[in-house]
């Protein structure tokens, strides 16, 4: 005889109220993926040099244009709160004080990968494509390329352009900013 088992998906709000009465504790390092509390991978120096180079390239190349979140959640529905690497955010006066970013907010999503690459690609990639967050690049530093997601559909993003060395980069929603792979990956 078979047993169904039936999982409880968390909300974003119960996530929430878990960190308030300190079920959470402020330092963990975890996100809400589809309703799962999930623990999020060390950040190793590699990683970390990426993000840095990333967070100075895009708030000294794209100014008050946007707002560059490093490591900061983004509410994409109601059982998903995940805190990508870097986001770029539409400008906002309050810096969102007031509500949370959610996809429509969402400009570009960057996930930096080390030893998450295949989680990143499999599980989050498809995550930002549902909501409809227009754009993500996935900064593989495995295998020294950066793979980048546009049109989202219901599961995926139907359009994959892998850049590698001198191949330029140019966020959707900021044309005129350009990058290499090779100036992203260090």
């Amino acid at each position: 005889m078979a047993i169904a088992i039936t999982h409880h998906r968390f909300t974003v709000d119960e996530y929430h109220r878990m960190a308030e009465i300190g079920i959470l504790g402020e330092d963990e390092r975890v996100e809400l993926i589809d309703g799962e509390i999930v623990d999020m991978t060390p950040i190793g120096p590699r990683h970390m040099a990426c993000l840095d180079r990333l967070n100075r390239l895009f708030v000294s190349g794209l100014g008050e244009r946007a707002i560059v979140r490093v490591g900061g959640a983004i509410r994409l529905q109601q059982h998903s709160e995940p805190q990508p690497d870097l986001v770029l955010l539409r400008p906002r006066a309050d810096f969102y004080a007031a509500s949370y970013a959610g996809p429509g907010d969402t400009l570009l999503v960057i996930e930096v990968a080390d030893s998450s690459e295949r989680y990143d690609r499999q599980v989050k990639v498809p995550l930002y494509a549902r909501p409809g967050v227009p754009e993500v690049w996935l900064v593989d530093l495995t295998r020294i390329n950066v793979t980048v997601y546009h049109e989202p559909t219901p599961d995926r993003y139907a359009q994959e352009i892998v850049a590698t060395g001198e191949d330029a980069l140019s966020p959707l929603a900021f044309p005129d900013f350009v990058l290499t792979a090779a100036r992203i990956l260090g």
